[in-house]
């Protein structure tokens, strides 16, 4: 008779990680530019899609988007963001802040939008 709860109890966590499966992952919230710089830390660890123009600097190399009012957000990793530089575009990433290394995203997906 004691196994029987025991039985129980083993399933639960089976049957939380079975529903958690099914889950969409969450959809990345629009932000531009302007509030990244403006509230940097209300996006801190989001997902977010903002888009600029690609920039850089080659000592040391580093990329970044802005916008015409030169607000910048720092766009890793180098290889993703760097065939699009000086072209117009979205990108989706997990954005972060820190005062020591600055606004940054570290980009999952990048779009053209001067196609």
């Amino acid at each position: 008779m004691p196994l029987r709860p025991l039985k129980a109890l083993t399933a639960l966590p089976l049957l939380w990680l079975l529903s958690a499966c099914g889950e969409a992952p969450p959809s990345p919230q629009a932000v531009p530019l302007m509030m990244l710089v403006n509230q940097p830390a209300s996006h801190d660890g989001r997902l977010i899609t903002t888009e600029g123009t690609v920039r850089r600097v080659e000592d040391p190399l580093h990329y970044w988007i802005e916008d015409a009012q030169l607000r910048r957000v720092a766009i890793l990793p180098d290889a993703l963001i760097a065939p699009y530089l000086g072209r117009e575009v979205r990108v989706t990433g997990r954005f972060s802040h820190a005062p020591d290394q600055g606004r940054r995203l570290q980009a999952e997906h990048v779009i053209p939008l001067d196609d």
